[in-house]
């Protein structure tokens, strides 16, 4: 069982972090699709605004990881340049075998 939360801090641009646990009593075995492990995603209301994968070529290469019980993994990126606003950010872990996201409110 994996859980998923994302933290926002906004300052110098607004920062992401996702963070993955293990929360189960066994291993998890990962499987990334390519070299971007997560990504990220604004949208004002349904409209999305930024998505950090977008423009950006990522080396396809699967790759996997375990996850042990009680273990977690976190990812961060940054939005540069945001417009002030009400916001919700979406974060997605890459994976083949799970879908695993997290979402949450934030204002700039």
């Amino acid at each position: 069982m994996l859980d998923a939360s994302l933290e926002v801090t906004v300052g110098d641009g607004v920062a992401f972090t996702f963070t993955v646990e293990n929360g189960g009593d066994r291993p998890v075995e990962l499987t990334f699709r390519d070299a971007c492990k997560a990504d990220f995603v604004v949208y004002d209301d349904d409209r999305e605004v930024w998505r950090f994968s977008e423009g950006r070529a990522f080396a396809q290469m699967l790759t996997s990881a375990d996850l042990q019980p009680g273990e977690s993994a976190a990812f961060e990126e940054t939005w540069p340049d945001p417009t002030p606003g009400d916001y919700t950010a979406e974060a997605t872990l890459r994976v083949t075998e799970h879908e695993i996201t997290a979402r949450t409110p934030f204002s700039v």
